[in-house]
């Protein structure tokens, strides 16, 4: 495994990067998607003999209205049908109806992100769909995959509070509450979180990166990192250094496409110019004195991820008008407590904010708000600085004690993201847009979906491929199953030995 930064685990990076003793992740942090996946399935026993331990809760997520109310996914459908009656009755009995149809199905609905779509595991479960539940059936079931998170949200839930506990969560996919397939991802969140909670290691998401490379390493493998690869070709690659890397089976790429078709790979240049990036990213983490002190529900100071939002309508509209170029007057803010669950992270009594900031331009053509000058329209530490003080104002009206307990305060624009990681391109945490042309069938790219390269031998995986974002490990599932797959002569040979 050959790594480009100093550091394993690209997007899952723990540091001090405020004061000493604060054990801040730095990009990515919670891992529902990765527990409840396949791959962890299969290792969970290995990488737990590595040291990596998973720490839970009973409070994963709620939405924090700028009124001072709130609203909580919890971990029991008992739990959440009461959360969700309590502010329209009926909503409980919807989400009990929604969980009987998605679990009816959930071979199916969990299977496309499971099933690498264009082969014949593929074409089986459009078959499988088919024979449960008929040629209509099937067709309706298809289509309600791609209905928008606001068409299921508002078609399903009467309480406009249950529209923005739920709405939010589309971001974290990629997507935004408009866009199509958001509702089903909605669902599928929604599922994971009652479910599965959500999971963090003990010690920092670097725990299990650590613990991976320690698992390789155990089986002979070899890891190093500040290790540039400038060409990729069959059989092999090779370095900035001129050291050429060969590979017995295949070679295997967590890149985007702009890098794989644009620098590492001859003659497919073209392919890497059609690839779009979607909204860029920001995270702001606090180094607290104390705890925060929440206004309002006694359960936020316990809760894993709040995300504070008017709701449906405003999640929509800061994604607007960060799709138009502009800063979001009122942005959805995610801010995650990893202390809820996991004390090692911080000095006795003191706190820690994860903030993330999903709905951004990568280049500025003004503020919504009419407030900041965004001068020539690129992320500087200025701009950068400005933008934070609006988000810490908001918190501040919900977190009393928030600017009186800050020991230190960092911020990572988009420019900051790239420039840390190059697959985080335009800041976009999630590897490229997921408009429907980018997505499923035909991620990354309608002109070579799947994981597949045309160079023999040449694999792609990451959040720029099928199933697309997400710390799930999905794609790297999908390559290894298709990779220990027996080839047609070995399975030849042994059924001329039977």
């Amino acid at each position: 495994m050959l790594e480009r930064n100093d550091w394993f685990g690209g997007a899952i990076k723990t540091d001090e990067i405020t004061v000493p003793g604060f054990r801040h992740d730095v990009f990515s942090a919670w891992h529902p998607l990765w527990v409840g996946g396949p791959a962890h399935a299969e290792l969970a026993d290995d990488l737990t003999r590595q040291g990596l331990e998973y720490v839970n809760t009973d409070l994963p997520t709620g939405t924090l209205y700028p009124d001072g109310e709130s609203a909580f996914l919890l971990r029991t459908a008992d739990e959440n049908a009461a959360e969700l009656d309590r502010h329209r009755p009926g909503d409980g009995e919807a989400w009990r109806a929604m969980l009987g149809e998605f679990f009816r199905n959930a071979d199916l609905a969990f299977g496309i992100l499971g099933t690498e779509l264009w082969s014949r595991q593929g074409a089986g479960l459009g078959v499988k769909a088919v024979r449960r539940l008929g040629r209509q059936g099937a067709a309706e079931f298809a289509g309600r995959l791609l209905v928008s998170a606001r068409d299921w949200l508002q078609t399903t839930f009467g309480s406009e509070r249950a529209h923005g506990l739920l709405a939010p969560w589309v971001l974290h996919t990629g997507l935004g509450p408009d866009a199509a397939a958001s509702g089903y991802m909605a669902q599928v969140i929604a599922v994971a979180v009652q479910e599965g909670g959500m999971p963090i290691p003990r010690g920092g998401g670097q725990k299990l990166a650590d613990a991976l490379v320690a698992l390789i390493r155990g089986s002979g493998g070899t890891c190093e990192t500040g290790v540039h690869v400038e060409r990729v070709f069959s059989g092999g690659v090779r370095t900035a250094e001129g050291e050429t890397v060969t590979a017995a089976h295949a070679v295997i790429c967590n890149v985007t496409p702009t890098q794989l078709y644009g620098d590492l790979l001859e003659g497919f240049e073209d392919k890497a110019t059609r690839f779009r990036y979607g909204r860029s990213d920001m995270q702001i983490h606090y180094a607290l004195s104390e705890l925060p002190q929440w206004e309002g529900d006694d359960r936020l100071v316990r809760t894993a991820i709040v995300h504070l939002t008017p709701g449906l309508d405003g999640v929509s509209r800061a994604v607007n008008e960060a799709e138009r170029g502009l800063l979001p007057a009122e942005a959805t803010v995610v801010v995650g407590q990893p202390l809820t669950m996991d004390d090692s992270r911080a000095p006795e009594q003191k706190g820690i904010l994860w903030i993330q900031l999903q709905e951004l331009p990568w280049r500025i053509k003004g503020d919504a708000a009419g407030e900041i000058d965004v001068g020539a329209g690129a992320w500087t530490e200025d701009l950068r600085e400005r933008y934070a003080d609006r988000i810490q104002a908001r918190l501040a009206r919900h977190i009393s004690n928030l600017e009186s307990s800050i020991l230190g305060r960092t911020v990572l624009s988009p420019a900051d993201l790239q420039a840390s990681n190059i697959n985080l391109r335009h800041g976009d945490p999630y590897g490229g847009s997921l408009a429907l042309d980018q997505n499923f069938l035909w991620r990354p790219l309608p002109s070579q979906p799947g994981h597949r390269t045309p160079v023999p031998g040449v694999w792609h995986l990451g959040a720029s491929t099928h199933p697309g974002p997400g710390l799930g490990g999905g794609s790297g599932a999908l390559v290894a199953r298709q990779l220990l797959e027996p080839s047609l002569l070995t399975r030849a040979r042994r059924l001329v030995r039977r």
